[in-house]
Parts: C-alpha cells; sequence; structure tokens
C-alpha cells in the first residue's frame, strides 16, 4: 500500500499574513494558525500586523521577562566558507541580557562598520546609493528609506 502525503506549502514558499487585531491580541495562537498553513517550511514568515495596532513606546517594563534558552551563535570560516552553530546558555532575564549587551567587551571595535565613528559615513553613502536606485526602482527606494530611517 503507498500513501501520499500532502503538506501545506510544499514549495517553502515565504508566506505572508494579516492578521486581524483580535488575531494579533493572541499571538501564539496565530503563530500556531501560520503553521498549520505550513509557514514554518521556509524558516520564516511576514506578518503585518493591523493597522490600528500601535507598538509599544518603551521596553523599559521587560526587565523582569526570562529568556529560557537564549542561544550563542558561532561563526567561522574566511573565503566564502563559513561554519555556524549555536551554543544553548543558560535561562537570563531580560535584563541581564541587556547588561551584557552593552558591556565594553560586547561593543563594536573602533574603525568597524558599527562604531559610532562609521555611522555619518554609512548613512551618507546610503543616501547616495538610494538617489542612484531611486532614479531605478522608486517603491524599493521608500522601504529603504524608511527600514533605515533617511527619510
Amino acid at each position: 500500500m503507498h500513501f501520499v502525503v500532502s503538506l501545506p506549502n510544499p514549495s517553502c514558499k515565504i508566506m505572508v499574513f494579516r492578521p486581524t487585531m483580535e488575531e494579533f491580541k493572541e499571538f501564539p495562537r496565530f503563530v500556531a494558525y501560520m503553521e498549520s498553513q505550513g509557514a514554518h517550511r521556509a524558516g520564516l514568515a511576514k506578518v503585518i500586523p493591523p493597522k490600528e495596532w500601535k507598538p509599544r513606546s518603551t521596553y523599559d517594563d521587560i526587565d523582569d521577562l526570562v529568556i529560557p534558552a537564549p542561544i550563542q551563535q558561532v561563526v567561522t570560516g574566511q573565503s566564502g566558507l563559513f561554519t555556524q552553530y549555536n551554543i544553548q546558555k543558560k535561562a537570563q532575564s531580560v535584563k541581564e541580557y541587556r547588561r551584557l549587551a552593552n558591556s565594553d567587551n560586547r561593543k563594536p571595535l573602533v574603525g568597524s562598520p558599527f562604531s559610532p565613528l562609521f555611522s555619518d559615513k554609512i548613512s551618507s553613502l546610503l543616501c547616495t546609493y538610494l538617489n542612484i536606485v531611486s532614479q531605478v526602482n522608486s517603491c524599493f527606494t521608500l522601504a529603504l528609506q524608511i527600514q533605515y530611517n533617511v527619510l
């Protein structure tokens, strides 16, 4: 006997979801729905929040939340060949994670593209790029301008 099983989203495409405000309020339940539609097969999904949803203005009230299994990603390699593996760490609070993330030994090195010294140069370069691209594809440019806050 031969059975054919049809899985949702067989092509593993990235799916887009537009939940209602009611669905968005119960996000874990909505994630279960997305998985039932096969969204997990692509590894990610795009969720467009309802128009009436407003993001929180501050994250000061989440310090006591616990990250149950933080992951440290380790990447090694060179010349286009890289290996990445995850190390699961012990549970920690958001407050502890924030303290570690902002510690001196975790800050970008001076001269790296992520250091404050280069922020003006990157903004200038990005603006130049966006001006060039805007002549080709204005929708793409607007999306980049919004994403990088250079409007």
